[in-house]
């Protein structure tokens, strides 16, 4: 097996430690990631690769020396905090002036503390009934951006032939901007309702069916993977919250990234110091 180790910066000293701890019998290094080949995939290795990569800032991955990105058929990815840089109900509630109520709310969702996701999408919506919908281009505009890596990681699974999702329990508004911009091949979101330019304060899933929660999500997943004919654990799938953990379980390769510790936990995988371009890394 190998173990990749890599961050923003990553010192050759780290590298060093990492290989001398984790036996490797080799390395192959970049500017900000090194694969150290030939580990033995056991308990001490990853005790070692655990408490170096807490002491150094960065993140480890112990992956098969076969591994290719082209082994996948379809990468999903989550929107909020995920693709981009923020919770965009919670910019738009802000802009409001509710901002605290709605992100109080969507925290304790992301932590999987509220059980009914679609309540709780319900109830934050609802404090924003009456508000001026020309927000959201506000928030688009001027607060959400993509994070680091996203569009090298995007282009890259496009390139090696995988086909694109980008899944939400946000909006429409959102995720049918990023899919021109980024060229996904498919989006799955809810859709807020607008009447003379306002918030009616109620919101509904894709055509006005359910609401996108956790199990939407994964159903975007399998929806997808059924259309490309293959099974769902051909599929790459990254987030960062408790509603993205059913979409992540049917992946045969998830990654949790800058994720809550409950996501964190159940990953194959998580990118807590490196931008999303870092899964690259992962393939040989």
């Amino acid at each position: 097996m190998d173990l990749v180790v890599q961050s923003s910066d990553l010192p050759t000293a780290a590298v060093d430690a990492f290989k001398v701890a984790c036996l490797a019998q080799r390395v192959q290094r970049k500017l900000n990631s090194a694969r150290l080949v030939g580990i033995k995939d056991d308990a001490d290795t990853r005790k070692a690769a655990a408490a170096l990569a807490d002491y150094w800032k960065c993140d480890w991955a112990i992956v098969p020396p076969t591994l290719k990105l082209a082994d996948f058929r379809l990468l999903a990815i989550d929107m909020d905090s995920t693709l981009v840089n923020i919770e965009s109900l919670d910019e738009v509630a802000a802009l409001a002036g509710k901002g605290a109520d709605v992100a109080a709310i969507t925290e304790a969702a992301m932590r999987g503390e509220i059980a009914d996701y679609k309540e709780s999408l319900r109830r934050r919506v609802a404090m924003l009934a009456g508000v001026d919908a020309s927000l959201l281009e506000r928030v688009y505009a001027e607060r959400l951006k993509l994070n680091p890596g996203a569009e090298t990681l995007v282009a890259a699974c496009k390139a090696a032939g995988l086909k694109t999702l980008l899944v939400t329990g946000g909006f429409t508004f959102f995720t049918d901007r990023l899919k021109r911009r980024l060229g996904f091949d498919y989006t799955r979101s809810n859709e807020i309702e607008i009447v003379g330019g306002r918030f009616t304060g109620r919101v509904t899933g894709p055509g006005g069916g359910e609401i996108i929660d956790a199990e939407g999500k994964a159903q975007a997943l399998r929806d997808a993977c059924a259309e490309l004919g293959c099974a769902t654990d051909r599929a790459i799938a990254i987030g960062d919250g408790a509603n993205d953990l059913k979409m992540m379980k049917l992946a045969g390769l998830s990654v949790a990234y800058r994720a809550k510790p409950i996501v964190g936990q159940q990953a194959t995988y998580a990118l807590n110091y490196t931008a999303l371009d870092g899964v690259l890394n992962w393939f040989s």
